[in-house]
């Protein structure tokens, strides 16, 4: 029989697992910063003794986020991930949190749409080795940890949460990996970058025009002859011409989600997005 309950860390194996089966980037780092960030949040669908599923939720104060969505192939079409998702709400609602949002793939969507979850917007994921571009101008520099509350703000003022448990974590595992453009005394927009199993995922990469597309364009040219991963919001033609301008191309569809009030998020100043994880 199924039974829903609280993922611990004895569970890493079996969701790479999982993980593997769907083909997906995310490290066991991942996993565990999921954990970090919501212990009582995520979920693994067990059929007698048998863990077949998973799901992460987190929460950034009104906004929530649901992602790692997975079933083993085996136990499909037997309402385990409607089941998981049921479950993540569940938790959502008692919580308090007014929108939920997910990155959803297309075998996905028709389960979110029934679950009351409306499209907001697609991403395209743009999969390649970069290739060698024009030296940058603009000064890029790394940033420091007096940084961090500069970038939590710009990234809340862009994306509408307060995704700085998420950031955080992100800056501290990967601090060679954040780059910046400074303004007077102020951040004009901010990089990350880290490690998958599959290929470096490029994101967050947030500015204005000018600002994003040269922060984007510096780290594919640091990951010259790298696999790359880089979701980008269709709006923003520019972002999509200078993946391919750098040999980038589209692998796949991926739509954005919410369930609960609309959020203010500025996707022409999103150049690349966390990932699916958590937008």
């Amino acid at each position: 029989m199924l039974h829903i309950r609280a993922m611990t860390l004895d569970d890493l194996d079996l969701a790479m697992l999982l993980k593997e089966q769907a083909g997906w980037n995310q490290t066991e780092a991942d996993w565990r910063r999921f954990l970090e960030m919501e212990p009582t949040g995520c979920f693994v669908a067990d059929w007698d003794g048998r863990l077949v599923g998973t799901t992460v939720t987190c929460i950034f104060g009104h906004v929530a986020w649901i992602a790692m969505v997975l079933v083993d192939p085996d136990f499909r079409a037997r309402g385990i991930g409607k089941a998981l998702m049921s479950h993540a709400l569940g938790f959502l609602d008692d919580s308090w949190v007014s929108t939920v949002r997910l990155d959803a793939t297309p075998l996905g969507e028709p389960l979110y749409k029934k679950l009351g979850f409306d499209v907001e917007y697609s991403l395209a994921r743009f999969e390649g080795t970069p290739q060698p571009a024009t030296p940058l101008h603009e000064k890029v520099d790394h940033i420091q940890p007096q940084d961090y509350a500069l970038l939590f703000q710009m990234d809340q003022l862009i994306t509408g949460a307060d995704r700085s448990k998420f950031l955080s974590r992100l800056f501290a595992e990967q601090s060679e990996q954040i780059r910046a453009i400074r303004s007077a005394e102020t951040i004009a927009g901010f990089l990350a970058c880290r490690p998958g199993t599959r290929a470096w995922q490029i994101g967050p990469c947030l500015g204005r025009r000018g600002i994003g597309s040269v922060l984007l364009a510096e780290a594919l040219s640091r990951f010259v002859g790298k696999l790359v991963y880089v979701d980008i919001p269709v709006q923003n033609n520019a972002a999509a011409n200078l993946a391919e301008r750098s040999g980038l191309n589209v692998q796949r569809r991926l739509i954005r989600m919410r369930r609960g009030p609309p959020v203010t998020e500025r996707t022409d100043h999103i150049w690349a997005s966390s990932g699916p994880e958590l937008g």
